[in-house]
């Protein structure tokens, strides 16, 4: 295989993009004529969805391997408030957790579900995929997706109960046990690259790692997320173009 020294992609960004936001002053949905394919027109801020080049997600395929530095998870603190915003359902989480990445220090803000996945692997798709979504001091942001199969309960779900908020509602999780490293798999291996929010306005620049090894949810508690959220809220496939997917 290949090897390349390193994936770099640095961008400014402010933490009112959707993924920290329900989206601005411009509507938009994941069908009908403010769905995905519209996007880029519904607002001049959105035309980086239409005319992106490293835009997400992207199907897996065709890695190279590299050498990357181990990125390193320092949570400790358990999640605020579960939101369901119209979009996503979406954990808050305070100060105190973090991943370095490259040296670069990047606090967790919050956690978020598609059902189905957004990315896939070699065309393979799963029930459900959870971003963790960081931002270090400037506003640049680093991504980490987990994917989700269908097997045994999963532990921070169950913690979350069978009645999660409706559209609009959110709810006080103070005083529950919802660390963040019980999202991510007992394996880090992980798939890298450039590319973007997965919600307009479709920022570019965001890093991105994949974790290879899915984590377990019953289909019971995969099937409560995807009826609080309503519809199906993952992004189709965009072109990987030029870009370079490295593991």
């Amino acid at each position: 295989m290949k090897r390349i020294s390193s994936l770099t992609a640095l961008v400014t960004l402010t933490l009112a993009s959707p993924l920290f936001a329900a989206g601005g002053d411009t509507e938009w949905s994941y069908s009908g004529p403010q769905g995905p394919q519209h996007w880029g027109s519904l607002s001049p801020e959105f035309a980086t969805c239409g005319s992106g080049k490293n835009q997400s997600p992207v199907d897996l395929a065709g890695m190279i391997e590299g050498d990357q530095p181990t990125p390193q998870f320092h949570y400790a603190e358990s999640g605020e408030t579960l939101v369901n915003n119209g979009h996503t359902l979406k954990i808050t989480y305070p100060e105190g957790n973090a991943l370095t990445l490259d040296g670069r220090r990047y606090a967790l803000k919050q956690v978020h579900f598609h059902t189905p996945s957004e990315y896939t692997i070699d065309g393979q798709t799963y029930p459900m995929e959870g971003h963790l979504v960081h931002a270090d001091a400037q506003g640049n942001l680093a991504v980490v997706g987990v994917l989700f199969e269908e097997g045994q309960p999963n532990e921070v779900l169950a913690a979350l109960g069978k009645e999660l908020p409706a559209q609009g509602e959110q709810r006080d999780l103070t005083g529950e046990s919802l660390s963040p490293t019980a999202w991510l798999p007992t394996q880090r291996e992980h798939y890298r690259l450039n590319g973007s929010l997965t919600t307009p306005p479709c920022t570019e620049g965001v890093r991105w790692l994949v974790m290879k090894a899915p984590v377990s949810a019953s289909s019971s508690q995969i099937d409560a997320v995807r009826e609080a959220i309503g519809h199906a809220n993952n992004r189709p496939l965009q072109p990987v173009n030029a870009r370079l997917i490295v593991e």
